[in-house]
């Protein structure tokens, strides 16, 4: 194998100027770019340097940006239309995976950015930095606001007016449900609403499981389900029903060197444009008042 093309672990740490203890820690965080063959660990000598000068210059000259985490359809219609508007020049791409598995991909750098949301917007400000905690990078993390969003139950009409207008009563009703998958943030925000009326998931008759707030809605606008939770805007584009049972804060967490990259920046500046703004008259269930302001980890 050319020892040109691929650096052992001796070697890269020497063209790094670290130690070898320093390397396997980066190998262990997939923190540089590594492949392990027959035992051992090889690094493309292309990758490295590739890493190497993103990492020098805090990613400003990097022409990706890859969102995961929590899904939302406001935030999929800016970075759809982001993405149109860079054309091959960049490329900007949103992959719903839910809170919990877009952190993880995050901290395995296998993502640049991961939307949140867990739970009401008045306890955003403590479990949110609680979930970054969580993780050994969080320390160069950083969390910025997005928006705050209507969060509730999504329900066909006709099922909204068969089971009439009492809502508390809407979990004793004969209903197929829609679960979200485990660590997702709409799964927590049921979970909690639950715990109020001193049920659980299990009193549920959960169905399916859709892994996005589209695929839910999809679910419950073909009948395939009765309800499910999820967002307002995304009960709207379906033309379903919507029993709201709070705001949450819908924010994103990215390393501090993203957070400078021009790409980022160009998406907080689409979501505070007249365009966006005209398009959450539409949705309704948005407040986008604090938009891009820095919630945890400047320090």
């Amino acid at each position: 194998m050319n020892q040109a093309t691929y650096m052992s672990v001796k070697q890269v740490a020497d063209y790094l100027q670290l130690n070898e203890k320093k390397v396997y820690e980066l190998v262990r965080d997939n923190q540089i770019p590594a492949t392990k063959v027959t035992g051992k660990w090889l690094f493309p000598r292309t990758l490295v340097d590739r890493w190497l000068m993103e990492s020098s210059y805090n990613g400003l000259l990097s022409d990706r940006l890859s969102i995961v985490g929590s899904d939302d359809p406001l935030l999929y219609r800016v970075a759809m239309a982001y993405t149109n508007a860079v054309g091959p020049n960049a490329l900007v791409s949103y992959f719903p995976t839910g809170t919990s598995m877009g952190l993880k991909l995050l901290h395995m750098r296998r993502a640049d950015a991961c939307c949140l949301h867990w739970g009401p917007n008045e306890e955003s400000g403590l479990r949110h930095p609680a979930l970054l905690r969580q993780f050994r990078q969080a320390n160069l993390w950083v969390l910025v606001h997005l928006y705050r969003r209507e969060q509730g139950l999504m329900l066909h009409p006709e099922v909204l007016a068969r089971v009439g207008g009492d809502t508390q009563q809407i979990f004793r009703q004969e209903l197929r449900w829609v679960a979200r998958q485990q660590g997702s943030g709409s799964q927590r925000f049921l979970m909690e609403i639950l715990s109020r009326a001193n049920l659980s998931l299990d009193d549920l008759d959960m169905r399916q499981t859709a892994y996005s707030e589209r695929e839910a809605a999809a679910l419950v606008s073909m009948r395939e389900a009765d309800i499910a939770p999820g967002a307002k805007a995304a009960a709207l584009e379906n033309g379903l029903a919507f029993i709201s049972y709070g705001w949450e804060s819908f924010d994103i967490a990215l390393p501090r060197n993203i957070w400078f990259r021009h790409l980022f920046q160009g998406l907080l500046q689409r979501l505070r444009s007249d365009v966006t703004q005209r398009m959450v008259l539409t949705y309704e269930g948005y407040d986008l008042s604090e938009t891009g302001k820095l919630l945890w980890g400047e320090d």
